[in-house]
């Protein structure tokens, strides 16, 4: 069965975005991407990088993780700011959101209906693992749903910001074993964790 993994950027104190929800590593964001970062994402993760990313550094690598990415609305909305109707063109992309009427792209896929339903129905299909990118609230709807968390950790602190799972998450502690690491030179880590079923949880 497909994997639910939830792959997304964060800083040493949990946050995976500022109190405003911009890109950390957008224009005027915080987080400057390092080179080694950055070559570590073409290597192992290539699907990952948007589109226009993609273009520019002549990346045409399918990868070998995600066939599906699923974003809420806030975080699809920075694409639309930034005048990108699909970032991910070369994926499925679907888009949960109670409040777009119609897709500004024919490719995206706007999802009204409950998240855990629509992620349930996902896995059952066949295909790659599915990417959950964000944000937090979307990530705290599916908090169950989560098979592996990839967290890229990058070696700052912000002191406030959108949290992991969102503002609005119920404490529900869940056990995960690290089954992946990868430290680069920067200081960033690459942590892969995989859920312990509860039955297992000591």
């Amino acid at each position: 069965m497909r994997k639910l993994v939830y792959y997304i950027a964060a800083t040493l104190d949990g946050f995976i975005a500022g109190p405003d929800g911009a890109d950390p590593t957008g224009p005027g964001g915080f987080w400057t991407i390092p080179d080694d970062y950055l070559q570590h994402l073409i290597a192992e993760y290539p699907e990952t990088l948007p589109g226009p990313a993609r273009q520019a550094l002549g990346i045409t690598a399918e990868g070998t993780r995600f066939d599906t990415v699923l974003e809420g609305r806030h975080t699809y909305e920075i694409g639309i700011k930034a005048g990108i109707a699909n970032a991910y063109p070369h994926l499925r992309h679907l888009v949960f959101s109670r409040t777009l009427s119609e897709s500004p792209d024919p490719a995206v896929q706007i999802v009204s209906g409950d998240p855990v339903t629509a992620v349930q129905e996902l896995k059952e299909q066949g295909g790659k693992d599915i990417w959950l990118l964000g944000g937090g609230t979307l990530a705290g709807a599916l908090y169950r749903e989560i098979d592996q968390l990839v967290i890229k950790l990058a070696p700052l602190t912000i002191a406030a910001g959108i949290p992991l799972f969102g503002r609005a998450a119920a404490f529900d502690p869940s056990t995960w074993r690290l089954t992946d690491q990868t430290a680069l030179g920067s200081g960033a880590l690459f942590l892969t964790y995989t859920r312990i079923p509860a039955e297992h949880e000591a």
